[in-house]
């Protein structure tokens, strides 16, 4: 296993993450985000971390919607058993619905501050190494959610901020915002990006490096069949980056290829990154 910096912190991270979006399942309320059939239940799920540990995998992202909230239980439990709460970083979000009440989601500092204590209670831990705003709440100033979100980090509660899907340019302002009135910022972006959607290396893969925030693509595989189905719409010239070996399971993934930089025209920065699976996180130069 290879191990990087997350950003500019001084935590290190597997370059693989092991994304637990898919545990859970079952009976969910009719407001629950749920996997649809295709969930892994509690028992199976077992093999899928002790592998994860064995192959040395320290870094573990899940969210309150998953299977509202049952993911971070079995993640919580089984990372408990198999692990020492010291070696591992836990990632979890925060901004879904969780309940009937309008104000069950979002990003106002009543949902945040009892989103985080939910989720420590789910994954019984004393506190989150990165704590990630899931989306955007147009609805909540985003002055009042960086505010909420510090206030967890100075409670001991939380360890790191992040956030996940979102325009460069509102992640950009979140990060001037922290930065002017003296928050903690956003240490990490759990961003889109694979060998189909690409659109990230316009603006916020760039933005990233030079604000040295960690990236941490989730679907970076955007599944291997499903990248071999739109092979034919590579022109030509582009397809040597296609994968050429990419092999992927319910219980780990596996991705090797070379993926070509190609940021915007206007970026001067046209090194070759280096990212992990939902999780490669590279430090800037």
């Amino acid at each position: 296993m290879q191990y990087t910096l997350l950003g500019k912190t001084g935590i290190t991270v597997s370059r693989i993450c092991l994304g637990c979006m898919s545990y859970g399942g079952g009976d969910l309320p009719d407001w629950a985000l749920g996997t649809k059939g295709w969930h892994v239940n509690k028992e199976d799920a077992r093999e899928h971390f002790k592998i994860a540990i064995e192959s040395g995998i320290n870094f573990f992202d899940t969210a309150d919607v998953y299977s509202a909230g049952l993911s971070e239980q079995i993640t919580g439990q089984y990372l408990k058993d198999m692990a020492s709460r010291d070696e591992i970083i836990v990632a979890t979000k925060v901004c879904g619905q969780m309940g009937k009440s309008p104000n069950k989601k979002g990003l106002s500092r009543k949902h945040i501050i009892e989103g985080c204590e939910s989720s420590l209670r789910r994954l019984g831990m004393d506190f989150i190494d990165l704590y990630q705003i899931h989306r955007w709440d147009f609805n909540s100033p985003i002055e009042e959610t960086l505010d909420a979100l510090d206030s967890l980090v100075r409670d001991g509660k939380v360890r790191y901020l992040g956030a996940s899907s979102m325009a460069a340019w509102q992640f950009s302002k979140a990060l001037y915002l922290a930065k002017e009135n003296g928050w903690h910022r956003f240490v990490a972006m759990q961003n889109h990006y694979n060998l189909v959607y690409r659109e990230e290396e316009r603006e916020m893969i760039p933005l990233c490096l030079d604000q040295g925030v960690g990236v941490i693509p989730w679907s970076p595989d955007s599944s291997p069949a499903r990248a071999a189905a739109k092979a034919r719409l590579v022109p030509p010239r582009a397809r040597k980056w296609i994968p050429w070996r990419a092999t992927c399971t319910t219980a780990r993934t596996t991705l090797k290829w070379p993926m070509p930089w190609q940021p915007s025209r206007n970026s001067a920065d046209r090194r070759l990154p280096k990212w992990p699976v939902r999780g490669f996180c590279r430090r800037p130069a």
